[in-house]
């Protein structure tokens, strides 16, 4: 532990035992969960950010939708809008948040909705027409008011929460016991060529119980970047000048798969919320160079830049074994709520 995290110590105890008693009074029924007549699945991590809910979120979206009629339901972080919000044609990232219009944009035959309120979310989306078949509650770990069927717990390899502590000192909203709750744990962000001995130092530290399954995840980039009109091969873009654009909380990886020399790169923080001087200035240290973002900052940034000059990239997460016993296991809760509900 750092010098500066050995000052922050002792609020961390006090926060840890905040957080404590707050996760006790839910599991003795002091603060009442509620339970929905769907299966919901919940995903999220233990710590502030950086473990790749949203790439998970969407593997779970495509596992899912061509079998059922799926909803997603967020908070809409750092929107500018209260309340529940259904996406629609209307919607963008300032009205319900990046993520959320991440996925409108990308799975059309999904519902998206935001609401800070889980409880009230859920009970709005079973009101509406068609009812859907399952919820994905994306970063609801820590929200115990809804008791989800299936937890999914994210950590990154580089940053697993077994070496964390809990705020301030550290990074963690709770502490490591919460990840108890969850019936998957998922490390992700990890090297595709993970050895199997690795892997298994890393599910020591984490500590799983008799009930819990640890997989494994790398995140693959796609081979293009795209526009709203265009797709370039990564191939081509090798001598191409072009200013790399970042606001997520671990842009490094990023910034790594695609830099050349020559290349700008622009850090901003996590779920950034873009000013119009800020677009103008990018625009000028620009100038003719292309624009490469995240997908997340794409959301952000679309239609306040050139459309023939600003382009994302976009990513998956991909298993590094036992892919298939994953899927199972979610099919098989899915179907199993189904059929009981």
């Amino acid at each position: 532990m750092n010098f500066l995290r050995k000052i922050l110590f002792p609020f961390s105890l006090i926060y840890w035992f905040v957080t404590a008693i707050r996760n006790l009074f839910f599991n003795i029924g002091v603060y009442k969960s509620y339970t929905f007549p769907v299966p919901v699945i919940a995903v999220g991590n233990l710590s502030t950010g950086g473990t790749g809910k949203t790439p998970q979120t969407e593997y779970l979206i495509r596992l899912l939708s061509p079998l059922y009629y799926v909803a997603v339901l967020s908070r809409g972080y750092k929107r500018k809008s209260k309340g529940f919000i259904v996406a629609d044609a209307n919607s963008n990232a300032q009205s319900i948040g990046d993520e959320p219009y991440q996925f409108y944009s990308k799975f059309p035959d999904i519902r998206v909705a935001v609401d800070a309120n889980r409880k009230n979310g859920i009970e709005q989306l079973l009101s509406l027409s068609p009812k859907p078949d399952i919820i994905l509650l994306d970063d609801a770990y820590q929200h115990r008011r809804v008791k989800a069927g299936l937890y999914i717990v994210l950590t990154a390899y580089g940053d697993l929460y077994a070496n964390d502590y809990v705020l301030p000192a550290g990074n963690l909203r709770e502490s490591r016991s919460g990840a108890k709750r969850a019936s998957i744990i998922i490390v992700t962000k990890c090297p595709p060529n993970l050895s199997v001995e690795q892997q298994g130092l890393i599910i020591n530290k984490l500590r799983p119980t008799a009930y819990q399954k640890v997989y494994f995840t790398a995140i693959a980039y796609a081979d293009a970047v795209y526009s709203e009109t265009e797709t370039i091969d990564l191939l081509t873009l090798s001598d191409t000048p072009k200013v790399l654009v970042a606001g997520i909380a671990k842009p490094q990886p990023f910034f790594d798969h695609l830099m050349e020399h020559g290349d700008d790169c622009l850090t901003y923080p996590d779920h950034h919320d873009f000013t119009d001087i800020e677009v103008q200035e990018l625009n000028t240290i620009a100038q003719t160079k292309i624009i490469i973002t995240t997908e997340k900052d794409y959301m952000r940034l679309k239609g306040r830049l050139p459309a023939n000059r600003l382009y994302y990239l976009p990513i998956k997460s991909e298993f590094i074994i036992n892919g298939s016993d994953f899927n199972n296991t979610i099919l098989n809760y899915v179907g199993q709520s189904t059929a009981n509900s």
